[in-house]
């Protein structure tokens, strides 16, 4: 790990409907936990100084979920990921922000580890698999926030839009997934997928 992203926070994205699990994600039962539990301890083994949890008003477990600094909620309601990023970036008090969606359940502090490495004074890092980032485990620096923010006003919610246009500016190095990393990277969207 570099200097630079030694000291990084980290928001656990938890605040999506779950429509097609017909169920909240964060609390599937996973590891002889739930599910958010799991992914906190990924957030906090990979060296997180402080972990904020981006969560809906209607999550009231959240409230009481022990490890977080705080609850975040996005500024705009449905507004996808780029709202819990954005609220992940205003609440970060390090150089940069280590984003974990809640459904990569299969997700390592090892891969973020190998982001972190590659993070600089200014530069993230974002794994991409083809021609898709993989924007929901990854490692912004404080410095995408107008980017994010400007993309939240205009309503361009696209990810991959926002990193792209990023990492044109320097913001973000891209690092190549491998074929044995894209495991990493399934989710659980359906009850079948778990």
């Amino acid at each position: 790990m570099t200097a630079s992203a030694a000291s990084f926070d980290a928001v656990l994205l938890a605040a999506g409907h779950s429509i097609r699990m017909r169920r909240d994600k964060a609390l599937l039962p996973h590891e002889g936990g739930l599910l958010w539990q799991r992914q906190f301890d990924v957030l906090d083994r990979a060296g997180a100084k402080q972990v904020f949890l981006s969560a809906r008003e209607d999550q009231t477990w959240a409230g009481e979920a022990p490890g977080f600094a705080r609850v975040v909620r996005d500024a705009s309601p449905d507004c996808g990921p780029l709202g819990g990023i954005v609220a992940g970036l205003e609440q970060c008090g390090s150089g940069h922000l280590a984003v974990l969606a809640v459904d990569l359940p299969q997700m390592t502090p090892a891969w973020l580890a190998t982001l972190l490495a590659d993070c600089a004074p200014g530069r993230g890092a974002v794994g991409r698999n083809g021609k898709w980032f993989e924007p929901l485990a990854a490692v912004y620096p404080r410095e995408l926030l107008p980017l994010a923010q400007a993309a939240l006003a205009r309503r361009e919610l696209s990810l991959q839009k926002l990193l792209t246009a990023a990492a044109a500016q320097g913001l973000l190095h891209v690092r190549e997934i491998a074929a044995a990393e894209v495991p990493l990277f399934t989710n659980w969207n359906e009850p079948a997928a778990k």
